[in-house]
């Protein structure tokens, strides 16, 4: 029964299998999804349909997920002169800031799937937790996306926007909670400013930095046990290719 936490698979399914295969992940185990399953690399929709197959997974949600809903429920419609005329500027303007983050790939997949599908797929992402709270083994920690942008120690989790947990990246050089360990995504460890590892899981002040670039040359996936803190990766993007 153990708790892994894996980010930012950014449509790399081959190495999302690679690492459910080196983790061993069993029925009676728990793996958390830091969000960012979808756009960018080849097969976003393809790993998001093979997350869909596993009760034990819960995923939260990443600012790709959010950029996609907001333009999926658009694409279900079928495209014509008419449904493009009939585009607001909030939609259009969605759709170009999407285009710009790497959304080709998903949009790809998704237009391949039957209308019912395309609906399981949305309600799916739909259904993403924006954050956890959780203890293994007497450690608190907090499951987020991006961070805690705004920080403020006098702060509920409530008081939080939505930008600040999927967008504003984390301090690493401030510890929010004596006690809490932070686990994040969204910031590849290779951008990490002083990082020693770059491309491997980053720990410092209690922030815990499991987005090791998957989708850069170079870049990998990582899990992370949090029962014993024991770190895995896939092969990196060059061996894939």
């Amino acid at each position: 029964m153990a708790t892994y936490v894996i980010s930012d698979i950014h449509g790399q399914y081959d190495m999302f299998l690679e690492l459910l295969d080196k983790i061993s992940l069993k029925e009676t185990d728990t793996l958390y999804i830091l969000g960012d399953v979808l756009d960018r690399g080849p097969h976003p929709i393809k790993t998001l349909r093979r997350l869909m197959e596993m009760p034990n997974v819960i995923c939260i949600v990443g600012n790709h997920e959010l950029m996609a809903l907001e333009c999926l429920k658009f694409l279900m419609k079928e495209i014509t002169e008419a449904s493009i005329e009939e585009l607001d500027a909030e939609t259009l303007d969605n759709l170009l800031t999407w285009q710009v983050n790497g959304s080709q790939t998903t949009i790809e997949e998704f237009r391949h799937l039957d209308q019912e599908t395309k609906q399981e797929v949305i309600n799916f992402i739909r259904d993403f937790l924006i954050y956890e709270e959780i203890t293994v083994n007497g450690q608190d920690y907090l499951l987020v996306h991006a961070g805690l942008g705004n920080f403020s120690p006098e702060k509920e989790m409530e008081d939080y926007s939505l930008h600040d947990l999927i967008w504003v990246r984390p301090d690493y050089e401030v510890k929010y909670f004596d006690d809490v360990f932070v686990v994040t995504g969204h910031t590849p460890t290779q951008t990490i400013e002083g990082n020693p590892r770059p491309g491997f899981i980053y720990r410092k002040n209690n922030h815990v930095a499991i987005d090791c670039g998957a989708h850069y040359p170079g870049g990998r996936l990582a899990a992370i046990c949090l029962d014993t803190g024991e770190e895995f990766y896939s092969s990196t993007n060059e061996a894939k290719e």
